[in-house]
């Protein structure tokens, strides 16, 4: 069984409802999920846990502002994590047109400067065609989890 981080970026709690849906149903079949609502740079440096990325993404394409700290000190710092395995679940708003999940590819690249290793494709949730991201993402997570 896996123990993973969950780093939520939530503006409206739809990514926060997601991640703790995930953790709900992965801590049924025996893995350990940690969900941080407000995660900081400490959370990820202390120990080797796949991280999963669950976010929503602002009108401009940017990181919430509860992942936003966290974010700017993973750019700055560069904390390295060699071969760590992540994945990115992302939500947003396809009507934004070329910022449709922006916050997603933002953390994504940011992880990849740490060295970190991107298991899977990232899930993209579109606002205008699920009202219950929860859903897509719980079969998502699950091919993710067999990756790892």
């Amino acid at each position: 069984m896996a123990s993973i981080r969950i780093l939520v970026g939530s503006v409206y709690g739809g990514a926060l409802l997601t991640a703790r849906s995930l953790k709900k149903q992965l801590e049924q079949d025996g893995h350990q999920i940690t969900v941080l609502e407000n995660p900081e740079l400490e959370d990820i440096t202390g120990n080797t846990d796949p991280i999963l990325v669950c976010t929503s993404t602002t009108g401009q394409g940017e990181v919430p502002p509860n992942l936003l700290p966290f974010y700017l000190r993973l750019r700055e710092e560069l904390p390295q994590q060699p071969g760590r395995p992540f994945g990115v679940i992302v939500l947003g708003d396809s009507s934004y047109g070329e910022t449709f999940c922006g916050a997603g590819e933002l953390m994504e690249e940011a992880l990849y400067e740490t060295s970190a290793r991107k298991v899977g494709d990232t899930l993209r949730i579109d606002a205008l065609e699920t009202t219950e991201p929860e859903l897509e993402a719980e079969p998502w997570v699950r091919q993710w989890l067999e990756h790892l």
